[in-house]
């Protein structure tokens, strides 16, 4: 580019500044399959709080029903519905009656929950370079779709990077959810830029390539290995495999 294109570059979080690493939690056994999960952590202080022996795979049961519940609210609507809200709802359906109590229990495993997520998940020191690399030149945000503030907040800063975005938004913050264009018009208004000013760095098909694209917003797709994107997703204006490639495709 002769001239330099934006004045903006805003990112996602997971898989585009941080990575999470699901194999360092605690394991359990669901529906015949040993998967990963924090309910491990979560169970002792859920059976208290219901003050009966409840079996763990019945727990798990009634919170992947919510879960499942939640992502076809979030894919319907495009919102966002919080990790506390998650713990709401599934404390009121395994029995505990609603009130003060089951709010502050939910918090307490909203907490603990989201201290397993913080645990495993860290920033590749190439990409935390990357993001130095262009910070000089260029005004940055941060536009993530996540279910707690706070701990999305607190992944940011244990990159050692955080101060360098101008602009933050988790989606917890507005319950709205990328791809909903709300959510970027609301990062636009932020930063006082037009749309064609900013470029948006995203590893996800739909929230990030369909979302920037419907709000008027160049989109570095980062392919991460994952082959060729769909053809049913528009052709993201420039395609990094991470990102590592950032700095060169802006200073190319």
């Amino acid at each position: 580019m002769a001239e330099r294109r934006f004045k903006a570059v805003v990112l996602d979080l997971f898989d585009t500044l941080v990575c999470w690493d699901p194999g360092r939690l605690p394991t359990l056994e669901f529906r015949g399959r040993v998967i990963r999960s924090t309910m491990p952590l979560l169970y002792p202080r859920i059976s208290e709080a219901l003050e009966t022996q409840i079996e763990l795979g019945a727990v798990m049961e009634i919170y992947h029903a919510v879960i499942e519940d939640i992502i076809a609210e979030r894919e319907q609507h495009l919102i966002e519905v919080t990790c506390h809200e998650r713990f709401v709802r599934t404390l009121g359906r395994l029995g505990l009656p609603q009130g003060d109590n089951l709010i502050a229990v939910a918090h307490e495993l909203r907490r603990t929950h989201m201290q397993g997520v913080r645990a495993v998940t860290s920033a590749p020191p190439s990409w935390v370079e990357a993001v130095k690399r262009i910070a000089p030149s260029y005004r940055l945000g941060l536009l993530s779709n996540f279910d707690d503030a706070e701990t999305g907040r607190e992944i940011l800063y244990d990159t050692g990077i955080a101060h360098l975005f101008e602009a933050i938004i988790i989606s917890a913050e507005l319950a709205l959810r990328k791809p909903n264009p709300l959510i970027f018009r609301r990062m636009l208004e932020m930063l006082n830029l037009e749309a064609h000013e900013i470029l948006f760095v995203g590893d996800t098909p739909r929230e990030d390539v369909v979302g920037a694209r419907n709000a008027g917003i160049a989109i570095a797709w980062l392919s991460r290995g994952k082959g060729p994107i769909s053809e049913s997703i528009p052709t993201p204006d420039f395609i990094l495999e991470d990102l590592t490639g950032l700095p060169a495709l802006l200073e190319s």
